[in-house]
């Protein structure tokens, strides 16, 4: 056997950084100013252990773009660097001051750096990088470290008084836009908006006025341009804040939407770090455009809005900001990967929801059922998507009937059990998702008896599903599936008014019609008062034909052979007047309209046989 060293070629090292370490270059400005954070909270930390006397000074971290130098500076007064620390931390790759530096002020301060692998983010976009710093501790000399993207370094004595460092970044040939002012700018609000300390680019003006009147007058004024909030409120403590603070950091977040209806306000420190704000949108039936608006942060710096790998699926459709050093990043900070402390956290949000819903619902039932409109999706959503939810969820996640009553799902059970049980002892729940376009099948239920929900939301097809599945002894069924008497199967029997022979003749009559094929035709005997003839479409027809259209495929529209075309034996206008029509062609006629008026109540009647359905209405009214 034999072993070795493997040999790394440190002259390749630099391209493979270059086009690989970080997906997208931008992310040099947010590597670069974390480590500027780093070196100002590490100086904090030992100030606050007694070892620098004095006052600390201006802390803010400075960013200076000259486009005619062709440079990018960041400049901080954190502990800066000794020559020793240079040799020891630039000149070794994947070597980070953070760990020992946290091993010995443990609790005292919050690093952001861990791989070391962050500075040389410089070089996807720099030819050359310069590092000028000076360290803290009382030495004579500050260091200059020069290098152009090579294994070899410059290093020697600079001149500098102030402690802290300036990186200097000379911009390369291709990466000229991060040049422009607006662009920097766009970038430090994108990662850097909440950071600790502050972090100023350039000047602004600010323009205020004064006086009343004729002696009113605008006074402009030059003013530090300080990008970011350095305490956020999701670092503050609930207590302290209004309703007013949640809903300005909000519009602050997404300045485009509505006002949330609420939020959570979450801090924990064991098993894990979090803290953070969960805002519950106005989502109604907006379903895919709610998604991927939760910001997750670590300790404060942007890294991502995909978090569908700490976030259940459900909650993706919430907004707000997830802040937490816990959350394992990859090398680059721009993945998450998947451990046992990510299942923590995704229970940990998972529960704290199902929390601030169930207090909600408990302790303002009137005020939770004005927003179910609104949450409905949501809550629905995540009963089908993540067992735990459902758990909690099926107590507070409510049915509402046409007319405008909510129910839980044990209520509603309760409310139907007398008159909406079947003959297998099934409780059934009619429902419909358009009361408007139901009317008259909504009517000759209520006429039975029966309660009709109504079930609106884009997901209630899965919804409903789901509540099967988990055994609640509750089947749900269209109420347009049937004809009322067959909407909840019972032991009664109708009797036909006509023979068998004259059934065969209307049977014929139907099938002879363009576009009818005699499988659809079903001759049934029913209540005198009801519809001559009936479109009703089979719930597992017309329920798998709704989850192709939510997947986007094709068939929500197309009723193509999925109907059931439903002939009352029993009325008066197929029994007495049809039958006894002595003209073939006026039975023809006669029967072709009463089926056109069946697929009118469907919505179904367009085009042509609904001109033509208008110009037999005026003869017959003639």
């Amino acid at each position: 056997m034999t072993k070795g060293n493997i040999t790394v070629q440190t002259e390749n090292i630099f391209p493979i950084i270059k086009k690989f370490l970080y997906s997208d270059h931008e992310i040099f400005l947010r590597e670069l100013i974390s480590n500027a954070i780093d070196a100002t909270s590490k100086l904090e930390a030992i100030a606050g252990s007694g070892e620098i006397e004095g006052d600390l000074g201006d802390l803010t971290i400075h960013i200076n773009v000259d486009k005619a130098a062709g440079t990018i500076t960041i400049s901080d007064r954190g502990i800066g660097m000794t020559e020793a620390e240079v040799k020891k931390y630039l000149n070794q790759l994947a070597l980070s001051s953070a760990e020992e530096f946290v091993k010995k002020y443990q609790g005292k301060t919050n690093i952001i750096g861990h791989f070391g692998l962050g500075f040389y983010s410089a070089f996807m976009v720099a030819d050359k990088v310069e590092v000028i710093t000076r360290t803290y501790k009382k030495t004579p000399k500050a260091v200059r470290w020069v290098c152009d993207g090579n294994p070899e370094y410059e290093m020697e004595d600079y001149d500098r008084k102030e402690r802290g460092t300036d990186i200097i970044l000379h911009i390369s040939d291709d990466s000229k836009e991060f040049l422009e002012h607006d662009r920097i700018e766009g970038l430090l609000k994108k990662y850097c908006s909440f950071l600790p300390f502050p972090i100023q680019m350039g000047m602004k003006t600010d323009i205020r006025w004064e006086g009343e009147g004729e002696d009113r007058k605008k006074i402009e004024e030059q003013v530090p341009n300080i990008i970011n909030d350095t305490h956020p409120l999701w670092k503050k403590k609930p207590g302290k804040l209004t309703d007013k603070d949640y809903i300005d950091f909000y519009k602050q977040l997404y300045p485009m939407s509505p006002d949330p209806m609420f939020w959570i306000h979450l801090n924990i420190d064991y098993p894990f770090n979090l803290t953070g704000v969960m805002y519950f949108p106005k989502i109604g039936n907006q379903f895919d455009q709610q998604k991927n608006k939760i910001h997750l942060y670590s300790n404060q710096v942007y890294v991502t809005d995909e978090v569908k790998e700490i976030v259940p699926e459900f909650l993706t459709l919430l907004h707000g900001v997830i802040d937490s050093p816990d959350i394992p990043l990859n090398v680059s900070r721009s993945y998450l990967q998947s451990d046992a402390s990510v299942k923590k956290i995704t229970g940990y949000l998972t529960k704290k929801v199902a929390e601030r819903l169930s207090r909600l619902f408990k302790d303002d039932r009137e005020g939770f059922e004005k927003k179910w409109d609104d949450i409905g999706v949501f809550v629905k959503y995540g009963i089908i998507t993540d067992e735990k939810f459902a758990e909690k969820a099926l107590e507070f996640a409510l049915l509402k009937n046409t007319e405008g009553k909510y129910f839980t799902v044990q209520e509603y059970k309760d409310k139907i059990k007398a008159n909406q049980t079947d003959k297998y002892d099934r409780m059934v729940a009619l429902y419909t998702p358009s009361p408007e376009l139901h009317t008259s099948y909504i009517k000759q239920a209520t006429d039975m008896g029966y309660d009709v929900l109504h079930l609106y939301h884009i997901i209630d097809n899965h919804f409903i599903q789901q509540l099967e599945y988990k055994g609640e002894n509750l089947t749900f069924v269209r109420v347009d599936s049937d004809t009322p008497d067959h909407l909840i199967q019972k032991e009664e029997i109708k009797e036909s008014v006509l023979s068998e022979k004259e059934q065969e003749k209307v049977k014929e009559l139907f099938a002879a019609l363009p576009g009818v094929n005699a499988s659809q035709l079903i001759l049934r005997p029913m209540s005198p008062e009801g519809h001559p003839v009936m479109i009703t479409r089979p719930e597992f027809m017309r329920r798998m034909q709704e989850m192709q259209a939510l997947q986007g495929m094709e068939g929500m529209d197309k009723m193509d052979g999925h109907y059931q075309v439903i002939i009352n034996a029993n009325h008066p206008l197929i029994a007495d007047k049809l039958l006894n029509m002595r003209s073939p062609e006026k039975k023809e006629k006669f029967a072709a309209y009463l089926l056109r008026l069946a697929k009118l109540n469907q919505g179904m009647l367009k085009g042509e046989e609904m001109n033509s359905f208008i110009n037999d209405s005026i003869e017959f009214l003639s």
